[in-house]
């Protein structure tokens, strides 16, 4: 199970480090992650993942099925927000809106 799961995240290495640097350069507020939900809705679309969203306006809860119904159930939550801090980082996938950055893990989990 280990080398299966290395072997998923070299397999997808590259789509993984593109979607979380859009999000760190695209950080949104509390309860003002419009952009952000629209781009995780559109990334669970793109790989068929069944959710409902709109929860609290940008929330959304996805649905992962396993291979085996009758197994246990793993909920896994993530947050989207960002901080009102100017991003002081130079690099190319830096903040794009002023005053508000990823500072907290946020951009990695979501």
């Amino acid at each position: 199970m280990k080398e299966k799961i290395k072997q998923l995240v070299a397999d997808n290495a590259s789509e993984i480090l593109d979607i979380r640097r859009h999000l760190h350069a695209n950080p949104e507020l509390s309860f003002k992650e419009y952009e952000t939900s629209k781009f995780v809705t559109s990334q669970l679309d793109k790989w068929g993942v069944s959710y409902k969203s709109g929860f609290v306006e940008t929330g959304i809860v996805a649905h992962i099925e396993g291979k085996n119904p009758s197994s246990k159930v793993i909920a896994l939550r993530g947050d989207m927000d960002a901080l009102p801090i100017i991003e002081a980082n130079n690099v190319p996938y830096k903040s794009k809106n002023e005053g508000v950055m990823h500072a907290c893990g946020h951009d990695v989990h979501t």
